[in-house]
Parts: C-alpha cells; sequence; structure tokens
C-alpha cells in the first residue's frame, strides 16, 4: 500500500511535474497507459480511497516518485488531479513518443511487405508491446472482458484514432485480418489480450529483439523444409499422375500462376511429405510447411493455421517457392465436430485462400476427408498409395544403403503395409548407433525396428510375412486344385485380366498362390482383409471397396480380397440395408476392373449367387493328396536338417485326409520354440493339427510307427 504522496496544492505546476514525472519505461507505453488511465476512466478502479490498485503501475506512470516521505498522505482526489495533468502532458509531448528502434524498424519492413495501412502499423505495436509490457498486464485486469465493440473503442482511444479506423483496420478485408497476422476473436468477450490474436510469441520476439529479413519474421511457423531422402524413381507406381503433376507445377512456378492446389492423400506414412520434397527439388524450388503445433508444442487449430498460411502467401508471394500443408484434415474434416469444418464455417475465406492464392500449395492428408463442396477447387486430387513391392524393395535399398543384406530387404518389401516412413525411421535410428553394434547384426536390427512398428500400427509383423510359408520358393505342385493352375498363370500372363474366386479349407494355399501369381506376372499384389474394408459408419465400407479396386487400378496390381464372404453374402439373407449396398457395391466394382481380381473364402456355400456368376473362373482348392502330403514331408524334413522318413511313415501320413500346406508351415513354426528331433515326430504334430478340423475328427483314431 502507497503511504504516502506530496500535496500538488501549492507548487508551481512545472515543478510539480517534474517530481512526479519519474517514469521507468518508454514514453509511448507510458502514453498508452496514461490513455487508459484517463480518458478511458480507469482511474477510478486504479486509484482506491487508501491505495493503488497497483504499486509498480503508479510508479511507471510517475505517480510514485516520492512515496515515502512521511509527511504526506494518500489523497486520492489530488491524485486524480496529478494524474491528469500527467496525461496533459504526455499528449503535449506526444510527437517525441516512438516505438523501440527495432521494433519501427521491422514494422516499417512489414509495412512494405503486406501494404500496412499508419494504422495498421500502429495496432500492430501495441499489440507487440502489449504482449510484453507488464504494465499493461495490470491494465488488462482493470479493464476487465471486453467486447468487439469496447474493443474498437478502447483501441481507438488508446492510439488516438477514430474508432472507424479500427474497425476497418481489423475488418475480414483488412491487411492485418486477411495476412492471418492480427486477429480479433468474435467468439465471446475475452480480456484485450486473449481477444486480439498475433501469430506467435516467437513473431514478437524477433519484432522487438532483431533485424530479421522478412521470413525470419514467421520462421516458427512457416519452417524449411529439408531435402528428400527418396528419389523420383521411387514413386513410380503413381507415374500417371506425377506425368502431369510435374509439368503443371513447373508452369505454375515460372507463370506465377495463381489458386494453384494439389490434394495428396494416403495413409499415414505413404510417403506424402517426401514427395512434396522431391517434388520441390525437381523443380529447383525452396519447399516451406506450415507448422502443425503451437509454441508449446500442443496442436494448432485449423483456423490459425490457415491464417499462417495466408501470411506465408504474402511473404513468399515474389518467391519460386512451394508450400506444404500437412494434416489438412484439420481444416477439411467434419468429423470430432458438432459445428462442422473449420473450411465449412469459414467457407467464403477458404475458398478465396484456394482460388487466390500466388504460392502453389500441396495439402496432405492421411485419409480422404476432403468435404465434397471444396474438391473442384483443387486443381489435382492424388492417392498415393503404400508402394508396390518392387518399389518397396527399391526404397529400403535407397534408404538402407549397405546397412542391410539381400534377405532383409526381401523380408521388409514383402509386407504390404510397409511405408517409406517405417523404413526410414528405423533407418535413423540404426545411424545414430553406427560402430556401435556388429555389421551383421545391423540387418536383423532394422527387421526388429520395423517390425514392431508395423505391430503397433496395427498391421503383421515381419515374422507373419515369412513364417506361414512352407519353404522360400512357392511350389504349385503342392496345391490340390480342380484347375491346372500353370496353364492358368500362362492364360493370364496373355490377358492381364480376370476374375478368379478360389474357394476351400483354410490353409489349402489360396493366398499363397495369389502371391505366387503376382510374382510370375511381374505385377504388384495388393491384399485386402475383411478389418481394411469393414467400416463402423454407414457408407464406409463401400467407400473402402471402392478405394482398394481403385488402388489396384492406379498401380496395375493383382488385387487380393481375402475372406471375401464377409461383403458378398447372400442378399437374400440380409437383415440390415447396409448388407445389401455391400455387396452392390462389390458386385460394382467387379464387374468395372480392368486387371486381375482374386476373391478367397472359406465359405462358398454362402456367397451371393449374383456374385457367383460374376466370377470368370471357380477354383476350389482342397485338402493334400497323399503323395503330395509325402513329398511336403521329404522337403520339410530336407529344410529341418531331419534326416529322411522311413517307408511306414508314407503309409501313417496317407491315413491323414484332410492335411493341408498349412499344416505343414504350422508344424516348422513349432520347430522354433519346440525342435522336433525326427520325422516321426512331424507326423505327431500334423496328426495333432488334423484333429483339431471338423472334417478331421473322421480320421482314424491311431497309428503306429517303428522307433
Amino acid at each position: 500500500m502507497v503511504m504516502a504522496l506530496v500535496s500538488c496544492e501549492h507548487e508551481d505546476e512545472e515543478e510539480q511535474l517534474a517530481n512526479l514525472d519519474d517514469s521507468t519505461i518508454s514514453p509511448l507505453v507510458r502514453l498508452w497507459l496514461l490513455r487508459f488511465l484517463v480518458p478511458l476512466g480507469l482511474h477510478r478502479k486504479f486509484i482506491l480511497d487508501k491505495e493503488f490498485f497497483d504499486n509498480d503501475l503508479a510508479e511507471a506512470i510517475g505517480l510514485g516518485g516520492q512515496f515515502e516521505l512521511p509527511d504526506w498522505n494518500f489523497n486520492s482526489a489530488e491524485l486524480r488531479t496529478c494524474l491528469r495533468k500527467l496525461h496533459q502532458k504526455a499528449e503535449k509531448d506526444k510527437a517525441d513518443t516512438q516505438p523501440p528502434e527495432r521494433l519501427a524498424k521491422n514494422v516499417v519492413r512489414l509495412r512494405k511487405l503486406l501494404n500496412l495501412s499508419d494504422i495498421d502499423c500502429r495496432i500492430v505495436e501495441f499489440v507487440v508491446l502489449h504482449r510484453r509490457d507488464s504494465m499493461l498486464e495490470v491494465i488488462d485486469n482493470l479493464l476487465g472482458k471486453l467486447s468487439d465493440r469496447k474493443v474498437y473503442h478502447t483501441l481507438s482511444v488508446v492510439l488516438g484514432c477514430t474508432e472507424l479506423e479500427i474497425r476497418k483496420a481489423l475488418s475480414k478485408k483488412g491487411a492485418l485480418t486477411r495476412s492471418g497476422l492480427i486477429t480479433i476473436d468474435h467468439s465471446n468477450d475475452y480480456p484485450l489480450k486473449q481477444k486480439i490474436d498475433i501469430l506467435s510469441s516467437g513473431f514478437i520476439d524477433i519484432m522487438l529483439s532483431s533485424d530479421a529479413d522478412p521470413v525470419e519474421l514467421i520462421n516458427d511457423r512457416v519452417i524449411a523444409c529439408t531435402p528428400p531422402g527418396l528419389k523420383l524413381a521411387d514413386y513410380t507406381h503413381i507415374t500417371k499422375s506425377l506425368d502431369i503433376l510435374r509439368p503443371y507445377l513447373k508452369h505454375a512456378v515460372d507463370s506465377t500462376r495463381k489458386g494453384v492446389n494439389i490434394y495428396i492423400h494416403g495413409a499415414p506414412g505413404t510417403g506424402k511429405t517426401e514427395l512434396a520434397k522431391v517434388l520441390a527439388q525437381e523443380l529447383g524450388s525452396e519447399l516451406f510447411e506450415v507448422t502443425t503445433e503451437d509454441d508449446d508444442g500442443e496442436p494448432l487449430e485449423g483456423e490459425k493455421r490457415l491464417r499462417v498460411l495466408h501470411l506465408a502467401q504474402t511473404f513468399f508471394a515474389q518467391s519460386q517457392v512451394l508450400i506444404l500443408f500437412d494434416e489438412s484434415e484439420d481444416v477439411f474434416s467434419d468429423r470430432g465436430s458438432l459445428l462442422g469444418s473449420t473450411a465449412r464455417l469459414h467457407k467464403a475465406w477458404v475458398n478465396r485462400t484456394l482460388e487466390e492464392n500466388p504460392v502453389p500449395v500441396l495439402w496432405l492428408s492421411n485419409s480422404n476427408s476432403l468435404d465434397p463442396a471444396f474438391i473442384r477447387r483443387f486443381d489435382m486430387v492424388i492417392e498415393l498409395p503404400v508402394p508396390t513391392k518392387q518399389q518397396r524393395k527399391q526404397i529400403v535399398k535407397t534408404v538402407c544403403g549397405d546397412m542391410v543384406n539381400a534377405t532383409t530387404i526381401e523380408r521388409i518389401a514383402d509386407s504390404e503395409k510397409m511405408s517409406p516412413a517405417v523404413i526410414a525411421r528405423a533407418a535413423s535410428v540404426l545411424r545414430c548407433i553406427e560402430g556401435g553394434m556388429e555389421s551383421d547384426r545391423v540387418s536383423s536390427a532394422i527387421e526388429y525396428l520395423v517390425s514392431n512398428t508395423l505391430e503397433a500400427q496395427g498391421h503383421r509383423p515381419l515374422d507373419w510375412c515369412g513364417a506361414n510359408r512352407l519353404t522360400d520358393t512357392y511350389d504349385p505342385a503342392f496345391i490340390h486344385a480342380d484347375s491346372d493352375l500353370s496353364v492358368l498363370t500362362q492364360g493370364l500372363t496373355q490377358t492381364k485380366s480376370g476374375r478368379l474366386c478360389l474357394y476351400g479349407p483354410p490353409g489349402t494355399g489360396k493366398t499363397a498362390f495369389a502371391r505366387w501369381l503376382a510374382d510370375q506376372l511381374g505385377i504388384p499384389l495388393l491384399i485386402k482383409r475383411c478389418s481394411d474394408l469393414m467400416a463402423s459408419y454407414v457408407g464406409e465400407t463401400e467407400q473402402n471397396i471402392a478405394h482398394a479396386f481403385r488402388e489396384a487400378e492406379q498401380s496395375k496390381a493383382l488385387l487380393l480380397i481375402d475372406e471375401v464372404d464377409s461383403f458378398l453374402q447372400d442378399r437374400r439373407g440380409s437383415r440390415h440395408s447396409w448388407e445389401v449396398t455391400a455387396v452392390n457395391e462389390m458386385l460394382t466394382q467387379m464387374e468395372s476392373f480392368s486387371g486381375i481380381f482374386i476373391a478367397s473364402t472359406n465359405l462358398m456355400d454362402n456367397l451371393d449367387q449374383a456374385a457367383l456368376r460374376r466370377f470368370d473362373l471357380k477354383v476350389k482348392f482342397n485338402y493334400l493328396k497323399s503323395e503330395q502330403a509325402w513329398q511336403l514331408l521329404l522337403r520339410q524334413c530336407e529344410s529341418l536338417g531331419l534326416s529322411s522318413p522311413k517307408d511306414e511313415c508314407h503309409s501313417a501320413l496317407g491315413q491323414f485326409t484332410v492335411l493341408t500346406p498349412g499344416d505343414f508351415a504350422a508344424v516348422a513354426r513349432q520347430h522354433r520354440f519346440r525342435p522336433m528331433a525326427s520325422a516321426n515326430e512331424l507326423i505327431v504334430a500334423l496328426k495333432q493339427e488334423c484333429a483339431l478340423k471338423e472334417d478331421g475328427k473322421r480320421m482314424p483314431i491311431g497309428f503306429r510307427l517303428a522307433n
């Protein structure tokens, strides 16, 4: 509490003001404080009956020069008189009040860049200093919450202009708002500091402390991207799109074409960001990314990120650069919002952004969540699928170099879910400890990291890719099918088109045949399972089915849909409308698909009759013939390093009428953690596998083998 103050009554006015005017802040901020207190009437809350609201503020404006003299009493009426005189003198001397030198220089730079008016510049100066000066924060406490109208009035008084000028400067059409530099939060009444939003605290720091290059002013919101780790050759699976996109972007950059926007979507890790970097490198342009986090590492909401994009467009308007806007679902997706997407809430603003942006923007999204109302405003919409197996092999070689051997390259590339980001992250970890691990262990370490990441993403680990296979080389001789698979393969090699339904008990080699066939044809294999396509929301399953066929068409892949009975159930037994629409969508896509489509099922009897007619060929995969089982046993003993089985094993094995290649694969996996010492033990393990099957329950109860 302030204890005393000299009486102003008997002193000469100039001498009195000289005694009082002992300010500890800049003249400009002091003038603003006095305008808050006097013309805006905050002195009523500041000068109380027996004390000041804040002693430091009293010191700052010049009322505290002689507080501690014992014979002066606190007199609120006299203090208000002195305060008015201080304000009058400050107004008289206002021509000499200037912002800090660095701030003034940076505002001049902004003025030229953003075409700001005098009022705009004064607002920028005020907001920057308001965020950093503690005395102005005290004023916020005195002001309390403000409506939009009170904000305009307050700023007009403090900055010495008309309320109309402030309204115009902060309107949606004003340079400050259009650039995204400063905006008013119209959603509610807030204290002044919250009501007026500025780009970032980093921007404020640079404005006050650095003679900054214009780009540096926004470098905490728009960052320069690092060089790509991949090459254009790693994206041949989207050649058709790139053949259009590359020359179009080149034309856009060279001709400074406005309104160039490219939407690229695909699952996380498929290489969208790397593609943007590669394209920028190909064009010889810099790539700048709009950040997704604020100063505290918290996610930036869509509207604020759009403001940053607006500002970046202004800053780079005369430069040959590209802008990357990742996670664009923040702007365009309605999901999770009761009011709709940011784009819908600010439709006119977003439309102008997409029509008038002088710098090309690459919008990236992890899902195809683009609002249909905005699709037509994008020049191109490109889906980036997981690379084909050949592309995955090339990416592993590019990213890992000499760190991995041929076996590891094959195993990693074999996973349909392996994305460029996953292998790049694993490789970067191993490079950090290069020299700290024996070279022959690096390959297995990379496999381990990739496998763990895949499993954490909800995919099958790498072990699965090879563990379910009996040998490294698939052999159709071990498939008991009712069609000649070799002849079938020759025909498909010529036509490159066909719709096949593979049916039969589990483990008979349906999926393995599709893999082998894709390798024989030299085309990618795209596998979709029930879990990949089924969705919770109405209509999404149909979208996923359509997406799978489109992805296969674009990448010229053999499409395998496993467990197809989940989608092609007989519609006569359907209880829900979505069951019918899923079947209809599948049939529609099958008919229009020009490549090779394979559907596999264990439950042929459940398939829709109309669906069955759509298949060019139905192939039944059955249990192994006796001789096939015997030859497979011989091969497995050799593979596991066991001695050849004796003749009596042949007849014993012949009793198993429900053996499949999958049973042999299961027993081989058991051998890894429960080694088997002889062919006899292998046969016992195979018998146990058969006994678990419904058809296997009719098998002979027992058999004997010679020791």
